[in-house]
């Protein structure tokens, strides 16, 4: 990019998470630098450099001393060590946790083994996403999920609605939220080799998607093999008193090579893998169909719903929804969120939800929503910028191909 343009993708990347966490919280007025929360590491950042800005009522660093063009690189190279303490984690408990999930959201909960997790939507009764979150069967008798932080107050408020009519029933589930605890996320290729220096498991059998409690450096974690980059990785969920040490443990066996990595370059790197922001990509009038996320949709709950909203979904699935999530590829300057998409006649088909210039392909790269019938890959399209057209085209995502660490 020339001369502006990092401060370009910073500035723009800072407007598209500020937009996420406006839309997530909304009529939240701005909260001055005394308000925002505050993660066990903030000082930890600012030490080295972090940039912090407010997002979701937290001060969280967007950069730290590296650019996001080369923070991005280097996770995909490297590896990346992102603070996401500001997530929310909790534990539903109890022998009818599992069907009580199963009300709230898409995922075959009961077809999870131990041990193992899906990323799952959670949906509002007229099959819109309240938010999108990972969650992992430990036992029977135990979840563990991961949600937005900027829908934490609407996330708990709707699961506690819910639990308090479910209980009075009779059914046998509690919950614990997570405050004890920081969330630590290792991104890119050094991740498992890093991180194996710190603990006694072997990470080489612990896969995609699969969950262990264990002792890493000295503290008992939860270690989720996922992530919001595309990368091999892993979220460590760590007592906070041990987190700032566990950070620096992992900077140091890296001997350099992970970085600290920013909001920033978390978001370039989600978007090049076709990752959905809440609040841009997915909001409450979108539904996982809309959203490409069939996938998470499990068989079972296809043929039998029982979640909220299910009547609409099933029906999508049977009829095919009429607006579809799609990538693009595109000329000029790199498309924003409300972009506007038009055919090749100059009809109105749709509208860009994330964009932005692709530090690892070093081109624009977007996604949005389109009419179905538009979506297919290699369609032709004029995306408007600042009121001018430019050319585009329906790609297929992820952008980067993603290299999560299954099985041979």
């Amino acid at each position: 990019m020339r001369g502006g343009g990092l401060w370009q993708l910073g500035q723009s990347i800072t407007r598209r998470l500020a937009q996420a966490d406006k839309k997530a919280v909304a009529r939240r007025c701005f909260a001055s630098e005394a308000e925002l929360k505050k993660t066990v590491l903030y000082d930890f950042h600012v030490a080295n450099g972090g940039k912090m800005v407010p997002f979701a009522g937290w001060s969280m660093p967007i950069q730290y001393k590296d650019s996001i063009m080369d923070s991005t690189v280097n996770c995909r190279e490297n590896g990346s060590l992102f603070d996401v303490s500001h997530m929310c984690g909790l534990s539903l408990k109890g022998k009818d946790c599992i069907p009580f999930l199963e009300k709230l959201v898409i995922a075959d909960v009961v077809g999870l083994a131990p041990g193992t997790g899906t990323l799952t939507v959670f949906t509002n009764e007229k099959g819109g996403a309240i938010d999108d979150s990972v969650i992992t069967k430990v036992k029977d008798d135990h979840i563990y999920l991961v949600v937005n932080a900027g829908c934490r107050d609407k996330d708990l408020a709707h699961i506690e609605e819910h639990m308090k009519a479910y209980k009075s029933k009779g059914g046998n589930v509690s919950w614990h939220i997570h405050d004890e605890r920081s969330l630590l996320a290792l991104q890119g290729p050094l991740a498992g080799p890093v991180l194996q220096h710190l603990t006694k498991v072997d990470l080489s059998k612990l896969f995609f998607g699969e969950f262990q409690i264990l002792d890493i450096n000295g503290a008992t974690c939860f270690l989720t093999r996922t992530g919001y980059t595309g990368e091999d990785g892993f979220e460590i969920s760590v007592p906070s008193e041990n987190a700032v040490d566990l950070a620096k443990a992992i900077l140091e066996k890296s001997e350099g090579k992970v970085r600290l990595t920013g909001l920033g370059a978390r978001d370039s790197l989600r978007l090049e893998a076709g990752l959905c922001l809440y609040g841009n990509d997915m909001e409450q009038h979108v539904t996982p169909v809309e959203a490409g996320l069939t996938w998470a949709i499990g068989k079972r709950r296809r043929a039998e719903g029982g979640f909220l909203g299910a009547e609409v979904i099933l029906k999508q699935l049977a009829e095919g929804p009429s607006v579809r999530r799609v990538g693009f590829f595109s000329s000029g300057p790199p498309a924003r969120s409300h972009s506007e998409i038009q055919d090749d006649k100059g009809n109105n088909i749709g509208e860009i939800t994330s964009g932005g210039f692709s530090p690892c392909l070093k081109k624009n790269i977007a996604m949005g929503y389109v009419k179905s019938g538009s979506h297919k890959a290699g369609t032709k399209v004029k995306i408007l910028v600042r009121g001018k057209p430019y050319d585009g085209v329906v790609t297929k995502m992820p952008f980067v191909p993603t290299k999560y660490y299954k099985p041979s």
